[in-house]
């Protein structure tokens, strides 16, 4: 059992005079996969940022817990796993040498089976000594999630989480969404109806816009 809770209370987010959306509420308690969906710029990226703690609401708090111990901001990227296709990675080296970086920055033991268990779960392995720049759009996006996955995150963020994949990929991505949901919230952003078909619970972000 997880013990993560996750809560929204009154959330608003303005930029400047436009309003992304208002007084939005959920509570996820249950693992489990959740979606978040909306037109084109309704919002689900910054949703899922504040949700982060990348940005922060205009008014409202985004509350995380793990067995009933609120998480503090600054220890809050220790607890996320997030996937987005705006996410930046070191171009210049390997994978390898790009996990191994991120591990050190993150305080964590480099964890060589769990790198060569992720790499064959996103079918990668082949390419685990060559350097990012030579991935195509694809493989890096499957590598996020790697990026993402390798600190054993209590709660996974995925912003369009198939962006840039072929079938192959999208079959290798899901298969590990419904895996990671077993045991932990999964929240997905998207508009792609093979991602949101994936998820329990849907929260639908034109219903906060008044």
């Amino acid at each position: 059992m997880n013990n993560y809770h996750l809560a929204a209370e009154q959330i608003t987010k303005k930029f400047g005079r436009r309003l992304i959306f208002s007084d939005l509420n959920f509570q996820f308690q249950k693992n489990g996969i959740y979606g978040i969906t909306g037109i084109n710029g309704s919002g689900k990226s910054t949703l899922i940022k504040i949700i982060a703690g990348i940005i922060s609401p205009s008014s409202g708090k985004v509350i995380h817990q793990f067995k009933n111990e609120i998480i503090d901001s600054t220890n809050l990227h220790n607890n996320i796993g997030f996937v987005a296709p705006y996410l930046i990675m070191y171009e210049e080296f390997s994978a390898w040498e790009n996990l191994k970086h991120i591990s050190k920055i993150r305080g964590i033991k480099f964890n060589t089976e769990l790198f060569n268990s992720l790499m064959d779960d996103f079918l990668l392995l082949d390419r685990k000594d060559d350097l990012i720049k030579t991935y195509s759009s694809g493989m890096k996006q499957r590598f996020k999630f790697i990026f993402a996955l390798m600190h054993t995150p209590k709660i996974l963020l995925l912003d369009e989480p198939t962006s840039n994949l072929d079938d192959a990929g999208k079959e290798s991505v899901y298969k590990i969404i419904k895996r990671e949901g077993q045991d932990k919230i999964v929240i997905i952003a998207s508009n792609e109806k093979s991602d949101l078909d994936l998820c329990n619970t849907k929260l639908e972000l034109q219903d906060f816009k008044l």
